[in-house]
């Protein structure tokens, strides 16, 4: 698959490679979760007449792996690196003195594997890296997809490698317009149920859409057929992203994201699904230090409303719990063909919320709103009070209170219109509202 987008992001790293290279040393920082294109990105924006060494760290002795990386380095920049060099320590101390005396791009992949490896190479880094940035011209791009990790290695004060960082950028998913270009360019004859389809089974992220778009059709029933499957990349997936995050302890996070996927989306709730177990702390580490799920409140709430509900944030994760971790006995006795069936009755349903997000992604995209989100009310014994979209403008005078359905012939205008009538008493009433009805055929 060609490289798409990412435009920003390439001029921002060429940014930093030429200040880099004309003045000092600089260090930036790639994360975002694993097939979200950092090794892609870093690779593209480092082409040119500059020579890259690019490292992989992989789970391995630190003798093994510097032998690796000697090889690597003496081919990418034509030089010697002596045998004697057993240690991550005494390897990059060699890459400085070379930086000295010549320009090249650093890149050093899933960085984070240091600490399972030899968690003393962070402290030796930033010695060496405070001695020599300001008489060198090194590219350094460092590279990791554990969140958790990269979160404490970068920005925990007590870190050594704390503030070090030049620039830290996060990979997301592609936007509305780029997956547009992909369905353009892979089926042209698309449907904006098959575009939705795609954004809710890989939420954007590269990695997925490229298998997608070299093994599959891109039609509804041909992205399930291939992702619903013996054998298929999508079954593990979610479990193997999250195992590495966790660690030892995944058990309960693992019911808390599968009660979250379900629906099942207030403090309160979970832990009554759950027996009576205390989530606070569990809720508290997804949001912080993993950045699994979001804590989500009625637009214009305050900060310490109880308010709360919480979401899944990363699309895929939130269709690998709902189908994949929750039929899990379905996936053991390969029984691949009923879950299937299962996804296509539940498809138009569970589709309906990844359109809201859709939406929500393309108006923030436009750059034409201040705040974007949802609201809703609960009263005990009554309904509860739900506008799907609201969305106020960067000039503070209008808000955009949208009804989002899969169809038009869904939509009941008398009841969303009572509910707006609520809203502008309650929120809006300094504001000129516009209200819209939002379909697949605004996508």
């Amino acid at each position: 698959m060609k490289f798409y987008n990412r435009t920003k992001e390439i001029e921002e790293l060429r940014r930093i490679q030429r200040r880099a290279f004309d003045s000092r040393s600089r260090m930036t920082v790639i994360t975002g979760r694993r097939r979200i294109g950092k090794t892609s990105l870093a690779l593209r924006a480092t082409q040119g007449e500059y020579q890259t060494v690019y490292l992989f760290v992989s789970r391995k002795n630190e003798a093994a792996l510097c032998g690796e990386f000697a090889g690597l380095i003496s081919e990418a920049l034509g030089c010697y690196v002596p045998s004697e060099i057993k240690s991550f320590k005494s390897l990059f101390q060699m890459l400085m003195e070379l930086a000295k005396t010549r320009k090249f791009n650093l890149i050093i992949d899933e960085f984070q594997e240091f600490f399972n490896i030899n968690p003393s190479v962070f402290s030796d880094m930033q010695n060496i890296w405070d001695s020599y940035r300001n008489d060198t011209k090194v590219n350094l791009l460092l590279m990791g997809s554990v969140y958790s990790m990269m979160h404490k290695i970068f920005e925990s004060y007590h870190e050594p490698l704390f503030g070090r960082a030049d620039a830290m950028i996060r990979l997301s998913g592609f936007g509305t317009e780029t997956m547009k270009e992909i369905m353009r360019d892979y089926r042209p004859d698309y449907t904006n149920d098959e575009l939705l389809a795609l954004y809710t089974i890989t939420g954007g992220v590269p990695k997925y859409i490229e298998l997608l778009c070299e093994d599959a059709d891109l039609s509804i029933e041909g992205m399930l057929e291939y992702v619903v499957r013996e054998n298929s990349p999508f079954v593990g997936e979610g479990r193997n992203l999250l195992i590495e995050e966790f660690g030892k302890d995944y058990g309960l996070y693992f019911s808390v994201l599968s009660c979250i996927a379900s629906g099942i989306n207030t403090q309160g709730a979970i832990e009554s699904a759950l027996g009576g177990v205390t989530v606070a702390g569990h809720l508290k580490r997804l949001i912080e230090d993993y950045a699994l799920i979001k804590r989500v409140r009625p637009i214009m709430s305050k900060l310490g409303s109880k308010n709360v509900q919480y979401e899944i944030a990363d699309n895929f994760m939130r269709f690998w719990f709902n189908y994949f971790d929750r039929n899990q006995t379905l996936v053991e006795l390969s029984n691949f063909e009923h879950l299937r069936h299962i996804i296509s009755s539940d498809y138009p349903t569970f589709s309906g919320f990844a359109l809201e997000k859709w939406f929500r992604l393309k108006m923030m995209e436009s750059h034409q709103y201040s705040d974007i989100g949802s609201w809703w009310e609960r009263k005990k014994g009554k309904e509860a009070n739900e506008i799907d979209i609201v969305a106020l403008s960067v000039d503070g005078k209008n808000a955009i209170v949208a009804e989002v359905k899969r169809q038009s012939r869904n939509y009941d205008h008398k009841l969303f219109m009572e509910k707006v009538e609520h809203i502008k008493t309650s929120i809006l009433s300094k504001y000129d509202i516009v209200t819209r009805l939002l379909t697949l055929e605004d996508m």
